[in-house]
């Protein structure tokens, strides 16, 4: 199991710890996640072994998490990215996806690995992984940096998973609040202002 280590980040300057009615309280370290993509790329290596799977990454979220993920990664790999755009409100989705930038290796008959930063209600997840399968890949795997239960309301399989939690709004590491703090090199957790 993965330790929480909780602490102080680094935030703008100008905003202190609080940070517009927020407080922000880390949850992982970059040491520790740093140390579990290392472990994630690792057992993709071992996975895929005799293989070159087309790595995806997710737009935009997944970022950083898919550029250190496949520079550890230690088998040949093409890499490619898709993004996805979900509708509904902003706590709910309708389930509703629209790809908004599709990729572009044709990937038939191939090994895809879909990389996630959150799967967290999983519909937009489960309507990628359809879609790949739709245009003839052998296998879609998903690796998600965070596996977060609080509102899932479909069953999708994460084969890689860096870390599991079961509430919070978390931002840093390619995670955002209204497109602010992906930056952010540890995973914090959002807290409302007291």
């Amino acid at each position: 199991m993965i330790p929480v280590v909780k602490g102080k980040t680094e935030i703008p300057a100008d905003r202190g710890r609080r940070v517009g009615g927020y407080t922000m309280e880390v949850l992982f370290t970059r040491q520790v996640i740093q140390e579990r993509v290392r472990d994630l790329g690792a057992r993709i290596s071992r996975d895929y072994q005799g293989c070159e799977p087309i790595i995806v990454g997710i737009l935009k979220g997944a970022v950083f998490f898919f550029a250190d993920l496949v520079r550890n990664i230690t088998i040949p790999v093409k890499i490619d990215f898709i993004r996805a755009r979900s509708y509904g409100s902003s706590m709910e989705s309708c389930g509703k996806v629209d790809i908004t930038k599709d990729i572009e290796i044709p990937v038939q008959s191939r090994a895809v690995i879909l990389v996630e930063d959150i799967v967290d209600s999983g519909l937009t997840v489960e309507a990628l992984v359809e879609h790949v399968m739709k245009k003839g890949a052998s296998s879609c795997s998903i690796c998600a940096l965070i596996d977060k239960k609080e509102r899932r309301l479909c069953d999708v399989t994460i084969q890689y998973t860096g870390f599991s939690v079961e509430t919070g709004f978390l931002v840093g590491y390619g995670l955002d609040y209204n497109e602010r703090y992906r930056y952010l090199r540890d995973i914090c957790i959002l807290n409302s202002g007291e």
